[in-house]
């Protein structure tokens, strides 16, 4: 069936598959359960919001993967996924949401019927143990069903595979940037004194599916974040039907999406005249942020944009125990990071072309905050914003 929404060409997907099998080569991995949705995308471009029941990809040492999902959702998969239908299979509607029968009961016994693992003594399957959609329930109906196996984290096996985007991803990430751009401006113009936060948090939505004159919005892994006046002194809050009042700020974190490829951006907004320790904070995390897009290069460690960061910060006596940035690209609910590299102390990954960035400079202080963030693309000498918004401080009256 054709696809819906335009996807990588055929050759692109194999290339997808290739590597992750070759990463599982490494693993001696007889196949893989790949369950994250954003990496279910990645493999095969299907798209739907059917993550809350049980679905997976198996993916097998070579060969072709198989989809399995509820009956409903599989019978749409042809819509979005490349996948031929002999790849896709659903499960019965008489096991969703059962006390004592589980879908990874029957899909492990077709996993054994189509034999999609290699049978050995050692034979390993690997697991995306942090997947937020693979239950407790999920693994022991799976270890009972195929008990002749080892069950192993992959340890992001695919995330780590999406690092390093293509040029047919980085199109999409800069589109995607392009959207988060517009959202930002819309949000930043609606946020007035006397105004309920929840009706500008409605604008915000509004213009994230509305996308752009060129291209359509998707809808974000994450709510929009709008931690205001005492709030704003911690990330991750959403929104009240309070009033926004003179004399407060309000941190705004929200993300541009296009075919699930995010771009988070973040900017402060303060209505009425700024207090000298907030003023001053931004001016800081500005030049902080000048130095951090210096600094991130292909062949620099994360831990060096992350001291380049710290830097400029401890130079003001400030200091931020948080990291820095994380790698992005497909998202869907409830993250839109890859799970992969941090911009952080500790982390050694070495930086390449074609990676993603969300670097988001928070600082979180008792009672106040302050965000400035940037999605960016690492380019073979330096880095590309995916935004063009002003890096101050918005002053709203």
């Amino acid at each position: 069936m054709q696809q819906s929404f335009p996807g990588p060409d055929a050759a692109e997907y194999a290339r997808r598959l290739t590597r992750v099998q070759e990463g599982m080569a490494e693993r001696s991995f007889a196949a893989l359960l790949v369950t994250d949705p954003a990496n279910m995308y990645y493999l095969t471009g299907y798209n739907a919001w059917s993550f809350y029941t049980p679905q997976c990809l198996v993916v097998p040492a070579s060969g072709p993967p198989v989809l399995f999902a509820r009956a409903m959702d599989a019978a749409g998969a042809g819509f979005t996924a490349w996948l031929p239908p002999e790849q896709i299979e659903g499960y019965p509607e008489e096991l969703v949401h059962r006390p004592k029968v589980h879908p990874y009961d029957w899909i492990a016994e077709r996993i054994r019927e189509r034999g999609l693992i290699e049978t050995g003594q050692d034979g390993c399957v690997g697991i995306e143990g942090d997947s937020a959609f693979f239950t407790a329930r999920g693994y022991l109906a799976l270890r009972a069903g195929l008990p002749h196996v080892r069950l192993e984290d992959s340890q992001e096996l695919v995330n780590w595979v999406r690092v390093v985007k293509s040029d047919h991803e980085l199109a999409q990430m800069r589109i995607a940037g392009s959207i988060a751009q517009q959202v930002m401006e819309v949000a930043l113009a609606a946020v007035a004194p006397g105004r309920r936060q929840c009706d500008v948090v409605a604008e915000i939505a509004a213009a994230q599916a509305r996308g752009t004159a060129e291209h359509g919005g998707d809808y974000p892994a994450l709510v929009p974040m709008l931690p205001t006046g005492k709030g704003a002194g911690t990330p991750h809050l959403t929104w009240t039907e309070e009033e926004f009042r003179v004399g407060e700020a309000t941190t705004i974190e929200l993300a541009g999406v296009y075919r699930r490829y995010h771009a988070p951006l973040a900017r402060t907004i303060m209505l009425g005249e700024p207090p000298r320790r907030l003023a001053d904070t931004a001016a800081i995390v500005r030049d902080g942020m000048a130095e951090v897009l210096a600094t991130l290069r292909p062949g620099r460690t994360a831990h060096e944009i992350h001291a380049a960061w710290n830097a400029v910060i401890s130079a003001h006596g400030l200091t931020k125990e948080s990291r820095i940035g994380y790698s992005i690209g497909l998202g869907y609910p409830p993250d839109w990071g890859e799970r992969t590299i941090s911009l952080r102390p500790d982390e050694h990954t070495v930086l390449e072309a074609g990676m993603c960035f969300h670097v988001i400079l928070g600082m979180w202080m008792d009672d106040w905050g302050y965000e400035l963030s940037e999605p960016v693309a690492l380019t073979t000498d330096g880095v590309e914003r995916l935004t063009d918004l002003t890096q101050n401080l918005t002053i709203g009256r």
